[in-house]
């Protein structure tokens, strides 16, 4: 029995919560016994700001230990494995310190506020042995591992043009603080230049056209275009300043030389070259879920993480990272 921690409850905290219970009720071999939440006497009466609904606004945590101390939790507790979802300046000590206490840690993306911080703690996990993913969740998400699956088997040849997006009205608290959250770049589109990364592999430059709207963030909406070898066409856009009734939107649209796949509400839509158009069948599980799952049974066989390794996830920080570097120069091509 895996005995868990959470650290942060928050809106990402708390979709970490409602996935370890429902495992639990599945009867996976896990135990979450403890959160920390500098604000934990706050937040366990209040709701949590997010762009997907968590399972309830306020939730009953008297079955669980509470601390408003990291230190004291790990004093008092005998953990296997720690989920890290704090602001993103707070990730790479706290994970580096969990992994050189022998805790395996999922710790929520961004991986780091730097990529030199992403190395450090991809360096902790193989010096110590134990386990680090991070948790880009895309790479969970059905719709996304069918287009993966497309791409890696050639079912439709290879890949000519795609385009992807996401969007959402803005956000609350530290993530309009540009130096904390990186702004849209790093804590939003990350999801899709990660997702090139995994789908395409590491562009050869990129160029980016980003504009700040908001007073105090970052880049608020980005638009990339990424550059390889073979010439495909391949761009990314983000914005998080979408007001009125939007909500939240993520999309993709893949050409491949035998057929496309087009994945807007929900529904990922394939359309072969040579037959009629279809909608996809997906297990019906979001990807924090899935991925939680997935790094579990990773700890509990003694297994790598190969999905969605720390390094890997830290080449997509540095993909960002020259995609920032191109917006400050209006767009001029970056080497990655």
């Amino acid at each position: 029995m895996l005995k868990v921690g959470l650290i942060g409850f928050g809106f990402m905290g708390r979709m970490h919560f409602d996935n370890y219970v429902r495992l639990m009720q599945e009867g996976a071999e896990v135990e979450l016994i403890a959160i920390c939440d500098l604000r934990i006497e706050e937040l366990k009466n209040a709701s949590a700001w997010g762009n997907i609904a968590t399972a309830q606004d306020v939730y009953d945590l008297s079955p669980y230990r509470l601390y408003e101390s990291i230190d004291d939790m790990l004093e008092k507790e005998e953990l296997d494995a720690v989920s890290i979802t704090l602001p993103t300046p707070l990730h790479a000590d706290l994970a580096v310190s969990l992994l050189e206490r022998g805790i395996h840690v999922l710790c929520e993306k961004p991986i780091a506020r730097t990529s030199a911080e992403a190395h450090r703690m991809a360096e902790a996990a193989v010096r110590t042995g134990s386990t680090l993913m991070i948790g880009q969740c895309l790479r969970f998400w059905p719709a996304y591992e069918y287009a993966k699956q497309c791409v890696t088997d050639g079912r439709f040849g290879s890949v000519l043009s795609g385009s992807f997006f996401r969007g959402s009205g803005t956000p609350q608290g530290w993530f309009l603080n540009g130096e904390q959250s990186g702004g849209c770049m790093l804590d939003m589109h990350i999801h899709d230049t990660d997702m090139i990364n995994w789908l395409f592999g590491k562009p050869d430059e990129v160029s980016s056209i980003a504009r700040n709207v908001i007073p105090g963030s970052a880049y608020d909406s980005v638009s990339t275009n990424y550059i390889y070898a073979d010439g495909k066409v391949l761009n990314a856009q983000a914005d998080w300043t979408l007001q009125g009734d939007f909500g939240f939107a993520m999309s993709y649209r893949i050409n491949f030389e035998g057929g496309n796949l087009i994945f807007e509400r929900d529904q990922l839509r394939v359309n072969p070259n040579d037959q009629p158009g279809f909608l996809a069948e997906l297990p019906a599980d979001m990807g924090y879920y899935r991925e939680l799952k997935y790094f579990l049974d990773a700890v509990s066989k003694g297994q790598p993480v190969s999905v969605c390794s720390p390094e890997s996830a830290a080449e997509s920080l540095e993909i960002v990272e020259a995609e920032i570097r191109s917006a400050d120069n209006r767009g001029a091509l970056v080497k990655v």
